[in-house]
This record gives structure tokens, C-alpha cells and sequence, in this order.
């Protein structure tokens, strides 16, 4: 133990050196410092337990012009413990931060990425869907359910920026962004064409067009330790990124994200073309949304050929960066068979989501929890296509940590039934959809006889 005067002394001193650091530069940058380490703090007690990602299903947790007037966080917010009652594992959020049309904006238009709703510009102070305080509020509340919270990320483009002499382009560009939270401002060379790169891969509807080959865009996006990307995921808290447009930039920006960051990432390149969607997900390492399987889908349901899930789709090339989906914000052209394409990607493999107006609204949400307990129960290991026509598909799952299944999905007007080749032995199995009450036994041979309903499905395991 240190004697009085020992102590007295060694307390002079310290307090010596702090007046000395506490210069007027040092003391404001104080409370900047104080914000990280309770930033730091938050993360680190935030997440803990959090279910496995991509293991369950992830929640889409908005649509295109949800209500504006800044209350969409407070709702979701609502509904997250309920979601992860039910096997949800993850939500994917709109673009967060305040864009050109500020209050009416759904976020595609980012002006300033680290506004999220507590800025008054762009004619307005919180987002459409509502303040920095509540999109934090809602994030705490995802992860006290153990839920992931996946950030919409556009920096393809960006809108709102004022007028300025473009000496690349020898006239005027809407590139001088100076937003007010004092964060990434941009000039023209930060966009294309600049001095050092003319052009990447896309652009998106005339929207000034960011470089990510310039050093200045890369460190505030990603690199720096106040970029966008740590400040979303280390200050903000979401766990991980849905990558917006990646048709207009190249790979190798999504792979280094990832590299500097970490997180769950899934990219939009919107293209039916399961041989570009695998070539995408390698060069990004990266998950990607299965359009290969969405536009299969729907030439199988809507357009009455189920032979059409035969075909090539990114979760047979590579499920582990398969992300599949019936319907999102942008896309909804499955309709009479839309609970048939929501069994189809619950009981196969990849990353299934559901659409929240679909789970809230439009369809049956108690048949949907039962497809979500399938896949989360049921629905291991690989696939084997068992039998198909225009009207009937089956296939089986051979389990992994669970006995598999077998789905049948019957595209026609009446009730079908079909022998097929199991990977039971002398088992009795049940249609755990409960739309049939059959519960054959399995012949020694592996092979029974199941059925399904009209215009739905049945899928079957071990009782």
C-alpha cells in the first residue's frame, strides 16, 4: 500500500499533465474520443448471442414507400422478438441515412451517409423512417432477440450534390457534396470521370457516378477508421451489408469492404444469368440474390411449368452464396403461385428471405411459420430432384443434423399422389404441413406413396 504523501504527490502530478494535455485542440476533441469508447462498449454487449446467420431465414423488414412521417423504425422495431420467435435470424433495413428527397426518400439517393436522421438538410431533420435515436433503439431491440441487422448500402451513386465547374467535363456538375455532418465531402474528381479513372462498370438513372479506384472515396467508404463502414458497423451496430447496384462497380470494391469490415454481405446484381451471378459471388466472395432461381420460379409457377426448376440456378452452382427470395421492393411477379415459390425456397437450399408485406399482409402468415419451421428444422444437407411435370415437382433434402425431407409441390387443380424413393427404411413419415393426415410407413426398399393438394404442397419426414 502507498503511504499519504506518496500518494498526494503522485495526484499533483497527474493533475500537472493533464491541464498541460488539456489544450483548447485537445479538449475538443474529448468528447469525439468519449463517443468511441462507448461506441466500442455498445458493440461488444450488443451482440452477444446472436443466432448464426444464414442459418435461419432473413426478414426483409420493408417495401417500397412504406408510410412516411419517420415512424418505419418504431414499427419494426415492434415486431423483431415476434420475428425471431418464429426462426428468423436477420433483418435487411432500407438505406439508412439521409438522401436528396429527404423525409419522402426511401434512400436510393444518398447524400450524406453519416446523417441518419438527425441533421436538418435536405428539408428535413429525421429520415423517412425516422431518427438517428430510434434506428439505434431498433437495432438494440433486434439484438436483445438475437436477431442480425443488415445494412442497405448504395455507393454506386450519390444525388443532391450542388452545381460546380468541372474541369474534366469542361461544364458544370451537380458533384460538390459538403453535407452537414462535416463527414466525406465530394468534389468532381471523387466521381467520373475524374483524373484518375474514367469509368467503372455502370451508371444509375443520370446520378453522379463515385469512383472507387480514388484513395479519397475508398478511405471514407471503407478504410479509415471513421469510414462509412465502421461507423455503420461499430458505432451504429448493424452486423452486416446488402450491397445495392453491384452491377455498376467491380468486384474487387465489395471484396475489400468485406476484407477491411467483416460482416454477413449479399450483393444486388440484378441478372438472371446464373453464370454471372457465380462469376460475381467468387470475384466478391460475397453471397448474391438467386435471380437465376426467382426468374426460374417464375416461368414455373406463373407460367404453369414446373419443369423449369430443372433448370441452372446460383444455390446448385454454390449454396453457401445463394440468396433466395420470392419477392422484394423492386420485384413482385409471382402471384398465383406465391406460397408455392415461398415452399420451393424453404425447403431447398441457400438463404431464403420473405418479403415483410407478404408475412405481414398479403399472404398467410401461419403457413409462412410453418415453412420457416421447416426450413430451420427440416431442411439439411443436399438435394436430389426426385420426379417433375408441368404441375408436380418433388425433391428430396438428405439431411444433415436431421433426417431431411421430401416436398411436393402440386401446381394442378386436384390432389396428387406419387411413389417415390426415400432415404428411409421401413419408417412412418408425415406431412408435417399438415394438409395431408396420411402417415404411411416407408417400404424396406426405401420407397412410399405421398400425396399433395391442389395448388399447394406437402412435405414429408420421419414422424
Amino acid at each position: 500500500m502507498m503511504k499519504p504523501l506518496k500518494i498526494y504527490f503522485q495526484l499533483i502530478l497527474l493533475s500537472t499533465l493533464f491541464l498541460v494535455a488539456c489544450s483548447k485542440e485537445n479538449i475538443e476533441e474529448l468528447p469525439r474520443l468519449e463517443g468511441k469508447i462507448k461506441s466500442i462498449t455498445h458493440e461488444t454487449s450488443a451482440r452477444t448471442g446472436l443466432k448464426p446467420i444464414g442459418l435461419g431465414v432473413m426478414m426483409q423488414a420493408f417495401y417500397w414507400d412504406v408510410p412516411s412521417g419517420g415512424t418505419w423504425w418504431n414499427t419494426v422495431k415492434g415486431k423483431v422478438q415476434s420475428w425471431s420467435d418464429v426462426g428468423i435470424d436477420a433483418i435487411w433495413l432500407p438505406p439508412a441515412s439521409k438522401a436528396q428527397n429527404g423525409a419522402f426518400s426511401m434512400g436510393y439517393d444518398p447524400f450524406d451517409y453519416y446523417d441518419l436522421g438527425e441533421y436538418n438538410q435536405m428539408g428535413s431533420v429525421e429520415t423517412r423512417f425516422g431518427s438517428k435515436t430510434e434506428l439505434i433503439d431498433l437495432i438494440n431491440a433486434s439484438h436483445s432477440a438475437q436477431l442480425s441487422v443488415i445494412a442497405d448500402i448504395v455507393i454506386n451513386h450519390n444525388s443532391g450534390g450542388a452545381s460546380e465547374a468541372n474541369p474534366i467535363t469542361g461544364t458544370n456538375t451537380w458533384t460538390s457534396f459538403t453535407p452537414l455532418s462535416g463527414k466525406f465531402n465530394r468534389t468532381y474528381d471523387d466521381f467520373h470521370p475524374n483524373s484518375n479513372h474514367s469509368s467503372d462498370s455502370g451508371y444509375f438513372g443520370g446520378f453522379p457516378d463515385l469512383c472507387h479506384h480514388q484513395i479519397n472515396v475508398q478511405n471514407w467508404l471503407w478504410k479509415d477508421t471513421e469510414s462509412v463502414a465502421k461507423y455503420y458497423k461499430d458505432v451504429i451496430g448493424f452486423d452486416g451489408w446488402r450491397f445495392d447496384y453491384v452491377k455498376g462497380f467491380e468486384p474487387w470494391v465489395v471484396k475489400d469492404w468485406i476484407t477491411e469490415v467483416g460482416g454477413f454481405s449479399v450483393g444486388e446484381y440484378w441478372d438472371s444469368n446464373v453464370n454471372t451471378l457465380d462469376w460475381w459471388t467468387t470475384q466478391s466472395q460475397a453471397s448474391a440474390f438467386d435471380f437465376a432461381c426467382y426468374y426460374k420460379m417464375n416461368e414455373a409457377f406463373d407460367g404453369n411449368n414446373l419443369n423449369k426448376l430443372n433448370d441452372d440456378m446460383l444455390w446448385k452452382r454454390n449454396a453457401s452464396k445463394a440468396v433466395t427470395f420470392v419477392t422484394n421492393h423492386d420485384t413482385d411477379e409471382i402471384f398465383s403461385g406465391k406460397m408455392l415459390a415461398y415452399a420451393y425456397i424453404l425447403t431447398h437450399e441457400g438463404y431464403p428471405t420473405i418479403f415483410y408485406r407478404d408475412y405481414e399482409e398479403w399472404l398467410d402468415k401461419e403457413r409462412l411459420n410453418n415453412l420457416i419451421w421447416i426450413h430451420n428444422n427440416l431442411a439439411g444437407g443436399t438435394t436430389n430432384i426426385l420426379y417433375t411435370d408441368t404441375d408436380e415437382y418433388i425433391a428430396k433434402r438428405n439431411g444433415y443434423n436431421n433426417a431431411g425431407l421430401v416436398v411436393y409441390i402440386n401446381n394442378s387443380n386436384y390432389w396428387q399422389e406419387r411413389w417415390i424413393e426415400t432415404n428411409w427404411s421401413n419408417t412412418t413419415i408425415k406431412d408435417y404441413t399438415g394438409f395431408s393426415n396420411w402417415e404411411p410407413t416407408t417400404q424396406s426398399g426405401n420407397w412410399v406413396k405421398i400425396q399433395a393438394p391442389p395448388k399447394s404442397y406437402s412435405v414429408w419426414a420421419p414422424k
